[in-house]
């Protein structure tokens, strides 16, 4: 396939077909005036839209001393705008049966409406008045730290959510990418409003952004919706920002971490840095995934849960940032047996980086990974995050029969390469997390000490 031209190397005011397909799928992009990229994908036969405005803000935009400022924000932006105060928003979305709603991650944030096709029009507007006309006032921001505030207890009473912060942490240490998304109880609580719109001001601009649409609609008419929300903003020769690349300098950090909890299972966590979402092994890195502990098939469930029955949930998980990653294997378990699951659980990674995965597990994994990959794209909410999340990430679009193909050239001797890279390198496992009733490291298991050693 010949290579697209990217997003941010697109002339600003241009537009570009994608894709076209035989049963009336569009893919289209227009880079406008400022560096807003606009990417739209026509599903013929639906009924929905769904508009998603994607900022290249997150976490690791932050300094320490407003951690968790990108999250405060995302709450803040729906108190309240220059035409609509909070209540008017709801009741807005309310009235045709939508949904308004937005999410924070690491590296980006995104402000999304889904309604049916003939309230388009609402949902751009809502969407962008949001994003760009917010009014960030002090009392909003007393008003929605006290939220804040009991959105991270929440995640300290989920012993998994906990788990995965602290694993993060101890595997990327005080990088930026280490850091929590929700930030801390100290540093919300000490958090001013002036620092807030500071933050909001330099981080939310065109350059950044990319506004992504998918349903029943007309490239020409999101354009038309978008220029008339936008207006004045809509000005200069300013080009979109490149994705983010580079290789995180991930200092040394702690290879294991506790967080006493009285729970009644132990929950844990192991795992090691692995690749960028950048790298070309990525597929590579899923189907491998995939096989060792994607699924009820895979072979951590079927060792750990069916055939010893250690543990209810195991499973393996991957991360790709801009410039590092992790993968990750979780077990909650009694905690007399966390030594015997910890101890199994490093056992069958090495087994992996010693003997690579059969090729029957190859082929299921990329089985797995191709019906899933289609079967999640059932709606237009999905189909917009795909859109929206490629062009952000990597600057391009990539067709699903393109995704599919490349799952597919994957080889059992490609994953047993990466594995072996992986999971066999000196070391072993890099990190390890566990959420449970012990007070002190001294009480966890010797095997779970010995894994990292």
């Amino acid at each position: 396939m010949a290579r697209q031209i990217a997003g941010h190397e697109q002339p600003v005011g241009s537009t570009r077909t994608l894709e076209s397909t035989a049963d009336g799928s569009l893919v289209k992009r227009t880079v406008l005036p400022g560096g807003l990229r606009v990417i739209t994908e026509r599903i013929p036969g639906s009924s929905s839209a769904t508009v998603g405005l994607w900022v290249g803000v997150g976490s690791r935009d932050e300094q320490p001393a407003v951690a968790g400022a990108a999250h405060y924000l995302e709450h803040l932006l729906f108190k309240g705008t220059g035409k609509r105060d909070a209540t008017r928003i709801a009741e807005e979305i309310d009235a045709v049966g939508g949904e308004f709603n937005a999410f924070t991650a690491k590296e980006h944030t995104c402000y999304y409406a889904q309604v049916l096709d003939e309230d388009l029009p609402l949902a751009v507007d809502l969407v962008t008045d949001v994003v760009f006309d917010a009014l960030c006032t002090d009392s909003d921001v007393d008003t929605e730290r006290s939220v804040v505030l009991e959105e991270i207890a929440m995640r300290d009473d989920d012993p998994e959510d906990l788990l995965h912060e602290t694993f993060v942490h101890t595997v990327l240490g005080e990088h930026p990418l280490g850091r929590p998304v929700l930030g801390t109880e100290p540093s919300i609580t000490g958090m001013s409003a002036g620092a807030l719109r500071s933050f909001y001001r330099r981080r939310y601009v065109l350059p950044k952004m990319v506004l992504a649409v998918a349903g029943n609609l007309q490239h020409a008419t999101v354009l038309r919706l978008v220029r008339k929300a936008l207006r004045d903003r809509l000005s200069g020769s300013d080009g979109p920002r490149p994705p983010r690349r580079g290789r995180a300098r991930v200092p040394a950090s702690r290879k294991l971490a506790l967080r006493t909890d009285d729970t009644e299972q132990a929950h844990v966590m192991l795992g090691l840095r692995a690749l960028s979402r950048h790298d070309e092994r990525r597929c590579t890195l899923s189907v491998l995934n995939a096989a060792l502990g994607g699924g009820m098939s895979s072979r951590l469930f079927q060792e750990v849960r069916e055939r010893r029955g250690l543990a209810y949930q195991v499973y393996s998980s991957v991360a790709g940032y801009a410039d590092a990653g992790h993968l990750s294997v979780y077990a909650g378990c009694q905690p007399e047996r966390l030594g015997e699951v910890a101890g199994l659980l490093a056992s069958l990674l090495g087994q992996v980086a010693e003997d690579g995965l059969t090729e029957t597990e190859v082929a299921r994994a990329k089985g797995q990974l191709r019906g899933g990959l289609v079967l999640g794209l059932e709606d237009t909410a999905s189909r917009m995050s795909r859109i929206g999340k490629n062009e952000l990430n990597y600057g391009e679009y990539l067709g699903v029969r393109d995704t599919i193909a490349r799952i597919d050239a994957v080889t059992t001797g490609d994953v047993a390469r990466l594995a072996r890279m992986l999971l066999g390198r000196p070391g072993g496992i890099a990190a390890a997390a566990v959420v449970g009733p012990y007070a002190h490291e001294e009480d966890l298991p010797d095997e779970l000490h010995s894994v990292i050693a």
